[in-house]
This record gives C-alpha cells, structure tokens and sequence, in this order.
C-alpha cells in the first residue's frame, strides 16, 4: 500500500510541482492537499481540505498521514508587511507541523532557502532559520530541509525584478562550478522530484540539502 502524502503550499511554485508529479506515482495512495479554497483538479486519490491556516481546529484531526510537504511561502512584497510575512512563513507553518506530530506523522519534508545559517542574515533569511529551528524543536523521526537557490518556473504573479535576475542566472549558468555550483538556478520540478525521492528513503532524524545536492537528486 502506498503512503499518505499531505502537502501545504499546493498552489505555489513548488507546491504544483510535488502535487502532479505525486499523483502521477504510484508509491502515492492518497495526496491531501491544505488550501484556503478548493482548486479546479480532480483526481481519484487526490482530496482537498479547506483550511483557515489562522485556526486549524476544524481540520486539525485531518492532518494525518505518512509525510508531509511544506512548500508554503510569500514575500514581504505579497504579504504585505514583515508581520504578515512572519505569519505565513513562521507561524502558519509551526502550527501546521505541531498538529502533524501530535497525529503521529513522522517525517517532515520542508522548503526553506539557500543562505539560511545559524548567524541569520536578511529578514527573510532569519524567519526562514527561525523555522527550521522550530522544525527541528519538534523532533519529527525524520526532518528534511531543502534549500533551493532561485526557481524557475511558472508563477502566478509576475515579478519583474525576480524575472531578470533568472534571466541573467540562466544565461551566466556557466560561471557556477565548484563552490558556486549551489547558486545555480534550478527547475522547480527538480525540487519537487528530490524531495520525493529523498521522502522515500530512511534518512537521519535531520538532514539538509542545498541546491547543488538537489540538482543531482532530481535529475
């Protein structure tokens, strides 16, 4: 019998990505999706679960399976505010996983960013080493932390600045060898695919892949 993914940040970059690829896996028996409003896909092992992210009791008994995909971000831009950001980042994703270990999920698999140390760094890079702590607090049987440098990829929203600086990433590709090789681009399906893969195997209670590993694990 197949697992029991449940993903959050199913309607982002990532999120689509590990959704298509793990419905079309057989590994897969069943996919649960946490969104705020249903989406236009159907799919016999795929069900969705409305989720005010600002009160999960109502589907705290839902968040129940073998692994879970935490690919949920914003930007300050989107969000609007630092505080609103930290909500979706942090603290959105904090509660989320707490109801996932008191149901008894035991591996955890979450995106976080490239740049993240323990020294911090930008507002963003903080938030995301604050939850990678938090994450690591809860001690899961197997935390995964993956550490993507900039995606390409279709998004939603347009983002002018981000569009460039992809484009000058991708055309200057080949300067990014040896310790470089980690600031690469990289296809938001390569993410998807490592981090399936690596859901599947019997790792450490936490490990860290940066960019440079998952480029090779999802090939």
């Amino acid at each position: 019998m197949g697992q029991t993914a449940i993903v959050i940040g199913a309607t982002g970059l990532i999120g689509k990505e590990l959704v298509a690829q793990m419905l079309n896996d057989p590994g897969f028996s069943k996919v649960k999706i946490f969104v705020r409003k249903k989406l236009e896909l159907q799919h016999s092992r795929l069900e969705q679960v409305i989720t005010d992210f600002n009160d999960l009791s109502s589907c705290a008994d839902q968040i129940s399976g073998d692994v879970v995909f935490c690919a949920m971000g914003t930007t300050i831009r989107v969000a609007g505010s630092q505080e609103a950001f930290v909500k979706v980042d942090y603290t959105y994703v904090f509660n989320f996983a707490e109801a996932a270990k008191r149901n008894g999920v035991t591996r955890f698999v979450l995106v976080s960013s490239l740049g993240v140390s323990e020294s911090g760094g930008n507002f963003y890079l903080t938030v995301k080493r604050d939850i990678e702590n938090a994450l690591k607090r809860l001690q899961f049987g197997s935390l995964i932390i993956v550490r993507p440098s900039m995606l390409l990829g279709p998004r939603a929203e347009s983002r002018l600045g981000e569009s460039i600086g992809k484009f000058l990433m991708k055309a200057l590709s080949f300067i990014f060898i040896g310790k470089l090789k980690k600031y690469k681009v990289i296809e938001a399906t390569v993410v998807a695919r490592a981090m399936i893969s690596l859901s599947k195997t019997n790792l450490d209670e936490v490990v860290v892949f940066e960019s440079d590993r998952l480029q090779v694990l999802g090939k």
